[in-house]
C-alpha cells in the first residue's frame, strides 16, 4: 500500500458494530474478491471486496474473515484467514501478509491459513445454529458474473444443508451508511489530497491543454501524495462534453472560451473523495457562463442546506426540484407554461438537470445507504447539481462531500475554491 497505516480501531469498531447485529450463536463468513483475469496471463488490478475491506482493513487477495461471538473459545471468536507465505510466489508477485503484520493492520488476535482452515471451520459452522453469508446488494449492481460470494454460498449450502442461512449485506448496508468519526479522518485525507490537486490544476489549464493531459497530472498528484490512485475514472470533459455525464474518453482539445468540467477524487487508505467542479478554459468566466455556474452553486447550497437527520433522499430530491424549478425559469432556461404543462414523472426542470443530486460515499463511490428511509447522522453524500443546456453547448457541475451530523452537517470541502471569483483568482495568479 502506498499510504500511511490506517488506525486500526477504525476495523475494530466496525466489527463490533456487525457483531452486535448478529442472531445468536451464529458465525458469519466474508470472503474476499476473486483475482480476475484480463487477458492472456494478464490479470486486472486487485480490488479487494468492500465488505472485507471495511471489516479487516486487508486489501490482499485470498483473504477471510470469520466472526463467531458466541464461540466457547474466546480465541477464534474473530479469525483473520489469510494465504500462507510462499517464497516462490514472492519472487514473482511481491511480499505477502505475515501474521503479525495483519494483526496490526486489522486488531484481530487469530490469524488462520487458509490451507489449515477447513478443519476448524468445520466445527465452528457445527456449533452454530445460523450462518450469514455475504453477497452484493449494492442497488447498482449491473452484472451477473458468478464472483467467489455467491459460489461460496452454493459450496457451503450444499456441505451445510440443514443450517440457516442470513444475509449478511442487509446489515452492512445499514452500517456502512452511517460513518464513524475514524472513517472520516481517512476520508478527509483523500479529499486534502484531492484539493490540493485541484488548486495545481488552476495552474496547469489553458486553451490548447489535451484533457488527457489535465487526467495526467490529477493521476501523478495522487501518487505523489500517497494516494492508491483516483477513486474512480476522472472525468475531464471540456466544451459540450460536459453534458456526458460520464464521459470518460479525455481525449479532446480545451479551447479558448469553453469551460471544462472535471470529476475526480482521490482514493486513500480504502476511502473515496468525490469531487466536481467547472472552471473556464482561459481562467475568465464570460459573463453567461458566470450566471449560469452562479446558479448551479444557488442550487448546490440550497441541496446542501437540506441534508439533514430524518429527510429521506426521495424528499430531498422533490425539494431541489422545486428549487431548481423557480430558479431555470428565473435564469431563463423555462418559460411558466413549461412547468403549467409538465409531467409530473417527467418535470420540466429535468431537460437541464437529468440525475440524482446526492449520493452515499466511503469505500465506495456509489456506497451502501438508504433510498427510502429518513437520513441519520454519521451518513455521508455527495451534493452535486448541475445544469446543462444543449443550446448554448454548456455543462455545469458542483460537487461537494457533507458528512451529516446531529449538529447539523459538516462540508469536507469547504475548503476547496468554488466560487466564480476564487477560481478566477487562482487561475490569474498562478
Amino acid at each position: 500500500m502506498k499510504y500511511l497505516p490506517l488506525n486500526a480501531d477504525i476495523f475494530v469498531q466496525n466489527r463490533s458494530r456487525f457483531a452486535k447485529k448478529m442472531g445468536k450463536n451464529s458465525i458469519a463468513i466474508f470472503n474476499s474478491n476473486d483475482e480476475l483475469p484480463m487477458n492472456g496471463d494478464a490479470l486486472h488490478r486487485f480490488k479487494q471486496n468492500s465488505d472485507l475491506y471495511w471489516l479487516t482493513g486487508i486489501e490482499q487477495e485470498d483473504s477471510m474473515l470469520v466472526l463467531f461471538p458466541d464461540n466457547p473459545d474466546p480465541k477464534y471468536r474473530e479469525v483473520l484467514v489469510l494465504v500462507r507465505p510462499n517464497e516462490l510466489k514472492e519472487k514473482w508477485d511481491g511480499h505477502r501478509l505475515r501474521a503479525a503484520e495483519a494483526k496490526a493492520i486489522s486488531g484481530i488476535g487469530t490469524v488462520v491459513w487458509l490451507d489449515s482452515l477447513d478443519a476448524p471451520l468445520q466445527t465452528w459452522i457445527h456449533l452454530a445454529d445460523a450462518i450469514y453469508l455475504n453477497t452484493n446488494e449494492n442497488d447498482r449492481k449491473a452484472n451477473l458474473v458468478p464472483v467467489r460470494d455467491y459460489r461460496y454460498i452454493r459450496d457451503l449450502r450444499k456441505r451445510y444443508p440443514l443450517h440457516e442461512y442470513r444475509r449478511s449485506a442487509k446489515i452492512m448496508r445499514e452500517l456502512r451508511a452511517v460513518k464513524s468519526a475514524l472513517e472520516v479522518e481517512v476520508l478527509q485525507k483523500a479529499i486534502d489530497i484531492t484539493d490540493a490537486t485541484f488548486r495545481r490544476l488552476l495552474g496547469f489549464i489553458k486553451p490548447g491543454v489535451m484533457e488527457y493531459e489535465i487526467e495526467a497530472e490529477i493521476f501523478h498528484s495522487f501518487l505523489s501524495q500517497r494516494a492508491t490512485g483516483p477513486a474512480y475514472g476522472s472525468i475531464i470533459a471540456s466544451g459540450d462534453r460536459a453534458r456526458t455525464l460520464h464521459y470518460v474518453s479525455n481525449n479532446q482539445e480545451c479551447k479558448n472560451g469553453e469551460l471544462i468540467l472535471m470529476d475526480f477524487g482521490a482514493e486513500y487508505g480504502g476511502y473515496c473523495a468525490d469531487l466536481t467542479r467547472t472552471v473556464p478554459v482561459n481562467g475568465k468566466f464570460t459573463a453567461r457562463q458566470k450566471k449560469i455556474y452562479n446558479a448551479c452553486l444557488d442550487l448546490h447550497n440550497y441541496s446542501k442546506s437540506l441534508l439533514k437527520p430524518g429527510i429521506t433522499i426521495i424528499d430531498y430530491h422533490n425539494k431541489v426540484g422545486d428549487f431548481a424549478t423557480e430558479l431555470f425559469v428565473k435564469i431563463g432556461l423555462l418559460k411558466k407554461s413549461d412547468v403549467k404543462n409538465e409531467d409530473p414523472d417527467n418535470r420540466a426542470y429535468r431537460k437541464y438537470l437529468y440525475h440524482g443530486i446526492s449520493h452515499h460515499l466511503g469505500i465506495d463511490v456509489h456506497d451502501l445507504g438508504t433510498k427510502t428511509e429518513p437520513l441519520q447522522a454519521g451518513m455521508l453524500l455527495t451534493v452535486e447539481p448541475g445544469i446543462y443546456i444543449e443550446e448554448e453547448h454548456m455543462g455545469v457541475r458542483i460537487e461537494n462531500n457533507v458528512w451529516i451530523t446531529r449538529n447539523g452537517n459538516k462540508d469536507l470541502m469547504a475548503n476547496i475554491p468554488i466560487t466564480t471569483d476564487e477560481i478566477e483568482s487562482l487561475m490569474r495568479r498562478k
